[in-house]
């Protein structure tokens, strides 16, 4: 069995992270994640319970392939926490595909960061255990090393949809300030247009009203 931990610090608050960690896949980052469905959500008691299938592709070498198999896509259980209250997302994923042969447990914690305030702290933990196979301590070194070169891309996949949040954002904003300035130019028109009108009509009634006094 092999144990990996991490941590992690965004320069971002904790609601953005979380907001991005649902929207991270798919990336230009993490392309062998190629889906993810929601099988179960459910809020209680304030928290938020969800439970996803995630596929992906697992690139194992020709030498691991013949002694666990092969598989096209693989499948995963995501289940995850989601506490406003306490600003607390837990993410737990355990593999459907292999399991005969191999355990893949990941847990991620995302918290506040407690002493920085604005940043986000990303603790993770990975427990690999292969049995049935030979070379099993030599699959789950090289599991948990996948694990952390993964961990790395992923995280650079959540800056890279926070970006985007961030860019959408911005476009929304835009988008609403142009409609308010063509607002506001178009009711500077009307009223001009009503002034003008209005004028108009008065110069008229004051003529007609001398040609009657005439």
């Amino acid at each position: 069995m092999k144990i990996w931990t991490s941590e992690h610090t965004f320069n971002h608050p904790w609601e953005t992270v979380t907001q991005a960690a649902w929207r991270k896949y798919p990336n230009p980052m993490n392309q062998g994640v190629i889906g993810t469905d929601v099988v179960d959500r459910k809020v209680v008691n304030g928290v938020l319970h969800t439970h996803r299938l995630v596929s992906s592709k697992w690139y194992f070498p020709k030498w691991a392939q013949k002694l666990i198999g092969t598989a096209k896509i693989c499948y995963a259980s995501e289940k995850s926490t989601v506490d406003p209250r306490s600003r607390v997302m837990m993410l737990r994923t355990i593999n459907l595909t292999f399991c005969k042969f191999i355990s893949l447990d990941e847990v991620l914690y995302y918290t506040p960061h407690p002493s920085e305030p604005g940043k986000t702290l990303l603790k993770q933990e990975a427990t690999v255990t292969v049995e049935g196979v030979p070379l099993s301590h030599y699959m789950e070194e090289l599991l948990t090393s996948r694990i952390s070169f993964n961990a790395g891309k992923g995280r650079q996949g959540l800056e890279w949809v926070i970006g985007r949040l961030n860019s959408e954002m911005k476009g929304i904003a835009e988008s609403a300030c142009k409609s308010t300035d063509e607002i506001i130019t178009q009711t500077k028109k009307s009223l001009d247009d009503i002034t003008v009108t209005a004028r108009k009509n008065m110069d008229e009634l004051s003529a007609t009203t001398k040609n009657m006094h005439l």
